[in-house]
């Protein structure tokens, strides 16, 4: 269960590390504890299925990556682990994750978000997911993003 402290650490990083060179320190700082403390604390929270991932969240846009498709594959679902996790795997997909269908109206289970600079490029991904996953895959769509939507988690109150 989460103390005190672990509460006002989740507080101060919800928005975000602090953008400094050492952002552990920087938190240890303003806690009035020490930086080993707030890495040890983060990892229990990880561990403890708290908090979920500690990691960067880029803007695609800002990047230059205008086409962001979310693909979804109607996948076999003997082969849609082993198959997600190739998929994952490539270099050009950001997220990838298994859901149920919604039959008969959704027939996809597998999603794997793909990024290109142009819409040929965010295609040729799509083609090369296409021949990975081979004839275990029934169908599949593209779902571009039409608009940036901010990304948040839960929020914890003051």
């Amino acid at each position: 269960m989460p103390d005190e402290i672990d509460r006002r650490l989740i507080l101060a990083t919800q928005a975000g590390l602090p953008l400094v060179p050492r952002p552990y320190h920087a938190l240890a700082e303003r806690l009035g504890i020490a930086a080993v403390e707030v890495e040890a604390r983060l990892a229990a929270l990880l561990a403890a299925g708290a908090i979920r991932r500690i990691g960067a969240v880029p803007n695609h846009y800002a990047l230059g990556y205008r086409y962001n498709g979310m693909t979804v594959w109607d996948v076999e679902d003997e082969k849609v682990d082993a198959l997600g996790a190739a998929v994952g795997a490539l270099p050009f997909v950001t997220h990838c994750y298994r859901r149920p269908r919604h039959l008969p109206e959704w027939p996809y289970n597998l999603f794997a978000m793909v990024h290109g600079r142009d819409r040929a490029e965010a295609e040729s991904h799509v083609a090369t997911i296409a021949a990975l996953l081979g004839t275990a895959c029934r169908a599949h769509e593209v779902l571009y993003s039409s608009r940036i939507l901010k990304k948040t988690g839960l929020r914890l109150s003051d």
